[in-house]
């Protein structure tokens, strides 16, 4: 028997856990069961409102955490010091074969950090993207997983061009047992595509938050906002805001699910601007976080979307909805280079350029397409960046190979 310790803490890494975990008992319902893959899931509780985890296990049919370590939040470094404690402690319990970790979030770095401390194999999904802005926490997250992690699955070409100029070779067979002192990169696809697939069908089911909120389809924007970079920058924060009111003003519906510290600064900031007069417009609606299935109906009935969110930006590329990002880079440049997203920052005036774009209307070609590094000609050319829809399969069949006993 193999066995997986999953390491996972925030949202994004709980919709990419279950599309592996169904790999898993996949693979597991075609073999013996002595042979069977073993996961132990570990949850550090690095997002621990009951809106933003515990939903998803039971939306998403997640397996329960058999740890959780309900760390919570705090600065970086009081936090990531206190999930590697933690986990050291289950790994030195379980004793498993490899350690998964997902992301660029203080869970990933701490899960691959503990394991290769006690010499045990790390393996990191969504190994290579880079945004190469180092003040970004994220990206040293993903730089130091990645040069820990003893395998690496990424999710585009791009990636694989990354690590390959960071002297990190691709391996193009699924064969190879995994050695602790060597590097093993796959390129496979990405987890997120194959979640997407799976449950965006799911939604359309079991979704009702159009009706809870009372809203039609294409009569909306839909708003995400969480990095620290935007929400503890009150300048940025409030250029942001701006751009929303005045699309609001133009008659428009803004949806924003707020996320927890954004609302905590956004409330200081209209505390500090009262004098001034700024308030948001009726039109920007702030609503409490939304599990997955709500949120892949938000995302799929919007007009278009506006994001800081890595996952969010792709998943909009993915359903064909157009992104404008409110981060002047980033590490899905696939979907720049299609013409469905464009980098806004929190510009007000790339934001207004940007919607007025939208309004212009080009048919059924890409948005943005005058913004693309490439030429490309829309949707159906470039689903194929992220993969065919198996990454979790491949991912599972990558390592079960390579930690097969001999």
């Amino acid at each position: 028997m193999i066995k997986i310790v999953t390491i996972i803490g925030a949202r994004p890494q709980f919709i990419k856990a279950a599309a592996v975990s169904r790999a898993i008992a996949k693979k597991n319902q075609s073999l013996a069961g002595s042979d069977h893959v073993k996961e132990i899931i570990v949850h550090t509780g690095q997002h621990y409102d009951a809106n933003m985890s515990a939903i998803f296990f039971d939306e998403l049919k997640i397996p329960r955490p058999d740890y959780n370590l309900n760390i919570g939040s705090g600065s970086h470094g009081s936090q990531t010091g206190q999930m590697l404690a933690e986990i050291e402690k289950v790994l030195i319990h379980e004793k498993p074969d490899t350690v998964l970790t997902y992301g660029d979030t203080n869970s990933t770095m701490a899960g691959a950090l503990a394991a290769v401390k006690l010499h045990i194999p790390a393996v990191h999904v969504e190994a290579g993207l880079r945004s190469f802005n180092r003040q970004m926490p994220e990206e040293i997250n993903r730089i130091v997983t990645d040069e820990v992690a003893s395998v690496l699955f990424c999710p585009t070409k791009a990636a694989v061009n990354n690590l390959s100029a960071e002297g990190i070779i691709h391996k193009k067979g699924t064969t190879a047992l995994i050695d602790f002192n060597s590097r093993h990169c796959y390129l496979v696809g990405d987890v997120m595509y194959d979640s997407i697939l799976f449950n965006t069908k799911l939604a359309e089911k079991k979704s009702n938050i159009l009706t809870v909120l009372e809203l039609r389809p294409n009569e909306y924007y839909l708003a995400t906002l969480h990095r620290a970079e935007n929400t503890d920058d009150p300048l940025k924060l409030k250029n942001i805001f701006l751009a929303f009111n005045d699309i609001a003003a133009k008659g428009e519906k803004i949806i924003l699910p707020i996320h927890p510290r954004t609302r905590k600064c956004l409330t200081e900031l209209e505390r500090q601007n009262k004098a001034n007069g700024f308030c948001l417009n009726s039109g920007v609606r702030l609503v409490d976080p939304v599990g997955y299935l709500d949120m892949i109906q938000l995302e799929k009935n919007a007009k278009a979307i506006f994001t800081d969110s890595g996952g969010v930006q792709k998943e909009a590329y993915l359903l064909q909805i157009p992104c404008m990002t409110l981060r002047p880079e980033t590490e899905w440049v696939e979907t720049v280079a299609a013409g469905w997203n464009t980098l806004c920052g929190s510009s007000l005036k790339k934001l207004m350029v940007a919607y007025e774009v939208l309004n212009t209307g080009q048919g059924t070609l890409p948005p943005f397409l005058s913004d693309a590094t490439t030429g490309s000609s829309g949707f159906k050319d470039g689903v194929g960046y992220y993969g065919d829809g198996h990454a979790s399969e491949k991912i599972i069949d990558i390592i079960y190979k390579g930690f097969l006993r001999q």
